[in-house]
C-alpha cells in the first residue's frame, strides 16, 4: 500500500486532513503516495511561519547556517539509495542519474555550507571622489527575507537544493512549493533538514497546482522574492503577477551544439547521447539541435545511431536501464504529435520514434528538419534530437544562435579561435568547449538570456540574487 505523507509546515508535520493528492509512479501507473493538498488557510500558515523563521535564521551565526547545511549533506549521502529511489519512482529517472542526483544534492548543500561562512561585503573607496574623502565606507549582503521557491518535476532534488541551500546559507526562510508529480524528494528533503536541526519555519513545504498555491505565494506582499524553474508561459505569467518582488526565472531551452570540421567526433557522439537522451531528454540543457560540418556529418551520423541503438529503455529501478518513461502520457502525446508534424514536413526519423512500454518513447534522431518545425524551434523536452549539416562556422554559429532561448550551447572544435568566436558570438548563458550544453557543476553560474530566464544559480551567485546590499558609510 502506498503511504500517506504529511508536509512540514512551522517546524510540524501536518496535513492529515487535508485532501490528497495521489503521486503516480509514471512508468506502470501505480499510486507510490499521497500528499496533503495545501489549503488556502495552510499556505497562510507557512507565509507566517516563514516570517517568524526568517526572524530567527537571519540572526543565527554563519557557522550554524553552515553546520546545518554540512548535516544535511551529510544525510543526503547517508539516505543516498532511499533518495534514489524515490527519484526513480516519482520522476520515471533511470537509477544511474537517480543515484548521481542524490549525490549532487549532497554537493550542492556541501558548497552551501562554504559559502554561508565565506559570504562578505566589499570596500568602497570613499576617497576615490573629493566629496567623500575622509569617510569610510563599505556594504554588506543581507538576507532579502522570505523566498518563494516553485520547482519541477524533471529534478525534483538537486533543483530543489539549489534554491533551498543557497536561500538558507544567507539567512532567508523559505516556502518551497515542488511540482504536484514529484513532492516525495522535497518531503524527504524536508525531513533530513528538520534532523539536521533547522530552526521552526524557516522551511515550509507547500503542494497544490500552480494556479492556486503558485499564484497565492507569488502574489502575497510578505514574499520578498520568488525563484522559478519551469516553462516560459509560466514564467512571464509568474513576472507579471509578483508585483515589486525580485524574481529569478530558470526557463526552457533548445540546446545547440556545433561539431566543427576539427572536432573530436568521437568524443562528442559519447558525450551527445547522454546529453540528449538523460532522463528522455527532459532536462532544460538537453542536447537538441546537432550542427555538425557537412565533411563530419555522415562519420557523426552513422555512429551516432550505433551508439543511441544501445540504450535500453525500460523500468528506471533497474540498474541496467538507460531510458525511463516520460513524466506523463500528456507530455508523451505532445512529443508524439511534434515528432508526426516533423515527419509531414519532410523530416526522417533515423532511429527510435516508437512508443514502448506505457509512457516511454524511444530515444529519437531526426535528420531533414527546417527551422520551422517545432522539434527544432520550440523546446521538445523528450528524448528527441535533431542533427544538421553545416558547410562554414558562421553558418553554424547563427543556426545555433536562431532561436528565442539563449541557456547553453556546446562547441567541439581544436581551433582555439574557433572557441572564441563561439564565446563572443553566442546569447547564451554559457559556452561550453568540447562537450555538450548539457554539462553542469553545482558550485559554477547558471542560467539563460532571452526566454530562458532571468537571473543565475549556482550557490555563490543565487546568494547575490537571495540578498540585498546595505550600504554603510563613517564620517570619520
Amino acid at each position: 500500500m502506498s503511504r500517506r505523507y504529511r508536509v512540514l509546515i512551522g517546524g510540524k508535520w501536518v496535513g492529515d486532513e487535508a485532501p490528497g493528492i495521489n503521486v503516480i509512479n509514471p512508468y506502470d501507473g501505480a499510486v507510490i503516495g499521497t500528499v496533503p493538498e495545501t489549503s488556502s488557510d495552510m499556505v497562510e500558515q507557512a507565509v507566517k511561519a516563514a516570517q517568524a523563521g526568517f526572524r530567527e535564521i537571519s540572526v543565527l551565526p554563519a557557522y550554524q547556517r553552515s553546520e546545518i547545511l554540512a548535516r544535511t549533506a551529510e544525510y543526503i549521502s547517508r539516505d543516498r539509495e532511499e533518495i534514489a529511489r524515490i527519484i526513480a519512482m516519482e520522476a520515471g529517472k533511470s537509477w544511474r542519474y537517480a543515484l548521481a542526483e542524490a549525490d549532487r544534492s549532497a554537493e550542492t548543500f556541501h558548497f552551501a555550507a562554504g559559502e554561508a561562512r565565506a559570504e562578505h561585503g566589499e570596500l568602497v573607496p570613499m576617497d576615490a571622489s573629493p566629496v567623500s574623502a575622509g569617510r569610510f565606507g563599505f556594504y554588506l549582503r543581507c538576507p532579502i527575507g522570505v523566498i518563494g521557491a516553485i520547482t519541477p518535476f524533471n529534478f525534483p532534488l538537486n533543483l530543489v537544493a539549489h534554491k533551498v541551500a543557497p536561500a538558507i546559507a544567507a539567512g532567508n526562510a523559505v516556502i518551497l512549493k515542488p511540482a504536484t508529480k514529484t513532492p516525495l524528494s522535497s518531503i524527504k528533503l524536508a525531513e533530513l533538514m528538520d534532523e539536521a536541526g533547522l530552526p521552526s519555519g524557516v522551511l515550509n513545504v507547500v503542494i497544490g497546482s500552480g494556479t492556486t498555491v503558485g499564484n497565492r505565494l507569488v502574489e502575497d506582499e510578505r514574499l520578498a522574492m520568488i525563484t522559478f524553474t519551469g516553462s516560459p508561459p509560466v514564467g512571464r505569467a509568474l513576472k507579471a503577477r509578483a508585483g515589486l518582488k525580485r524574481v529569478t526565472l530558470e526557463l526552457g531551452s533548445n540546446s545547440p551544439t556545433i561539431i566543427a570540421e576539427d572536432g573530436d567526433v568521437d568524443k562528442a557522439v559519447g558525450r551527445c547521447v547522454v546529453g540528449s537522451f538523460a532522463n528522455s531528454g527532459q532536462v532544460c540543457i538537453s542536447v537538441q539541435r546537432i550542427f555538425v560540418h557537412r565533411s563530419r556529418y555522415d562519420e557523426f551520423l552513422a555512429k551516432f545511431t550505433v551508439a543511441t541503438g544501445h540504450l535500453k529503455v525500460g523500468d528506471p529501478v533497474d540498474p541496467s536501464c538507460d531510458i525511463g518513461p516520460m513524466i506523463s502520457p500528456a507530455e508523451l502525446n505532445r512529443a508524439v504529435e511534434w515528432l508526426k508534424e516533423a515527419q509531414s514536413l519532410g523530416a526522417r526519423i533515423e532511429i527510435g520514434g516508437n512508443v514502448v512500454r506505457g509512457t516511454c518513447l524511444e530515444p529519437t534522431i531526426l535528420t531533414g528538419v527546417t527551422r520551422e518545425m517545432k522539434v527544432v524551434c520550440s523546446e521538445v523536452f523528450a528524448p528527441v534530437v535533431t542533427v544538421m549539416p553545416f558547410d562554414d562556422f558562421e553558418e553554424a554559429l547563427d543556426m545555433a544562435d536562431d532561436s528565442v532561448y539563449g541557456l547553453q550551447a556546446g562547441i567541439y572544435t581544436s581551433d582555439i579561435s574557433k572557441a572564441f568566436r563561439a564565446i563572443r558570438r553566442l546569447d547564451v548563458g554559457g559556452v561550453i568547449i568540447n562537450d555538450v550544453p548539457t554539462f553542469r557543476v553545482d558550485h559554477m553560474p547558471y542560467g539563460g538570456n532571452k526566454e530562458s530566464g532571468l537571473g543565475r544559480e549556482g550557490i555563490r551567485y543565487a546568494m547575490e540574487e537571495m540578498t540585498n546590499i546595505k550600504m554603510v558609510c563613517f564620517n570619520l
